[in-house]
């Protein structure tokens, strides 16, 4: 059995061959494509961040508003950019998202990607302590968060409230108890991965990873998640860890799916650069009928490690048709793989 939901960029666009043509339309057709995936039987709906973008940004008021239109699935992120939050503030807005959904936030957090802007988090207040890197700001902030999520109190109360205060220390409200237990790290690299690992964050990889051995991107992120669960056994925690990896995958089972993503040839990886220095491999894209596809999925190492499946899915063609795309993984594809 495998867990699977969608995860949306939430990209918006004013062109007429858009169903999104603005921020609204896209957080509003979030908010129903939630709501249809939960109906379909689907286990999650998650959603990149991304600022200065025409995409999904501010992730808690979308995060809230599908955990109140929602009793059963999973809702998180993947991946908020932890060089742009202050932890503080996150983790009160985390905590109330939470609790209007009844402990059903899956939190996917990490130090980013390049942005659409220049050191953007600079515009947010935020710059690295001398002698480190934004990635190392963006790792403080992410202890600091941890930190918090455990519930104990760390700030003085004052001597005059305007209102009681229990004894003690107090900490930051509203509280969600087991909120630190699902919180996921994004990585990109195998020391990323163990570094999450010893931080007692669920470990998500996406469809780009830091080319490290020049393997098949498949073999290079199964490798990763199995560096990952060591790391953990030997961390010691008492829990059992998640892992998700996303695809992009289209069963082609209509006109309207051959139209889109119908194409001769087989997917494959491909090689980029990410900045000036840090060399990538992008996973392929699956797209075939669905006896073919469960086929081609069969080999795919890392979707086997993996308890959790992210389907990439293209906002901009609407709710009614990313529903079908769901859909037909759920009915054709995930049982022959044994994922229902």
């Amino acid at each position: 059995m495998k867990k699977i939901g969608f995860l949306s960029f939430g990209h918006w666009s004013p062109s007429q061959q858009s169903q999104t043509r603005s921020a609204g339309d896209t957080l509003l057709q979030s908010i129903d494509l939630a709501v249809a995936a939960e109906e379909l039987g689907a286990d999650g709906a998650y959603f990149r961040v991304h600022h200065f973008a025409r995409q999904l940004a501010s992730p808690f008021p979308l995060l809230a508003a599908v955990g109140a239109r929602t009793k059963r699935i999973e809702i998180g992120t993947a991946v908020i950019d932890m060089r742009y939050e202050n932890p503080l503030y996150m983790a009160e807005d985390a905590g109330a998202a939470d609790l209007i959904s009844g402990g059903r936030l899956q939190l996917g957090i990490s130090r980013g990607s390049p942005e659409q802007v220049i050191d953007g988090w600079r515009h947010f207040g935020y710059q690295p302590a001398d002698g480190q890197s934004d990635a190392d700001m963006a790792r403080h902030h992410t202890e600091v968060f941890l930190d918090v999520l455990r519930g104990e109190g760390f700030a003085r109360p004052n001597p005059r409230p305007m209102f009681p205060n229990p004894p003690g220390l107090l900490r930051l409200e509203p509280h969600s108890e087991g909120l630190r237990e699902r919180i996921w790290w994004g990585a990109a690299s195998d020391s990323t991965a163990i570094w999450a690992a010893k931080a007692g964050m669920n470990l998500q990889s996406s469809t780009l990873k830091t080319d490290e051995s020049g393997e098949p991107f498949h073999i290079q992120q199964a490798k990763q998640i199995r560096g990952y669960r060591q790391a953990w056994k030997e961390a010691g925690h008492q829990r059992e860890p998640r892992v998700s990896v996303s695809r992009s995958i289209f069963a082609l089972v209509d006109d309207r799916d051959r139209a889109y993503f119908g194409r001769d040839g087989q997917g494959s990886d491909s090689i980029g650069y990410i900045d000036d220095t840090t060399r990538a491999i992008f996973g392929r894209s699956y797209a075939a009928e669905p006896d073919r596809l469960i086929e081609e999925l069969k080999s795919d190492e890392a979707i086997a490690e993996a308890d959790t499946l992210l389907l990439t899915v293209p906002n901009q063609l609407g709710v009614d048709y990313n529903a079908h795309v769901i859909e037909a993984i759920l009915k054709h594809v995930a049982p022959g793989l044994g994922w229902r």
